[in-house]
């Protein structure tokens, strides 16, 4: 097998994070790029999902609080417990 260069721009800080994640999975960036090119082939398509869907600011505000730690419910005892609160 005859490997070649790719050069790719990415942005630093993501490089960073991404440098960080795969070092703690025990591979490099070069062998998780080279994963994710292997599996695009295998199931010829990205091997997840991509979507143009764009929450709307209720979701984002939601979604924001929860990474803060804000406004979580729970956890619940039981599944009466939990739809209980979801229906309060």
């Amino acid at each position: 097998m005859k490997s070649v260069n790719v050069t790719i721009r990415v942005d630093e800080d993501i490089k960073k994070q991404a440098d960080l994640l795969f070092n703690e999975l025990g591979m490099s960036l070069s062998t998780a790029f080279n994963i994710f090119l292997r599996q695009s082939v295998r199931e010829q398509a990205l091997p997840f999902f991509v979507s143009k869907h764009v929450p709307n600011e209720v979701t984002l505000a939601a979604m924001n609080a929860a990474e803060r730690g804000e406004d979580l419910y729970g956890p619940f005892d039981s599944v009466e417990e939990l739809m209980e609160a979801l229906n309060a």
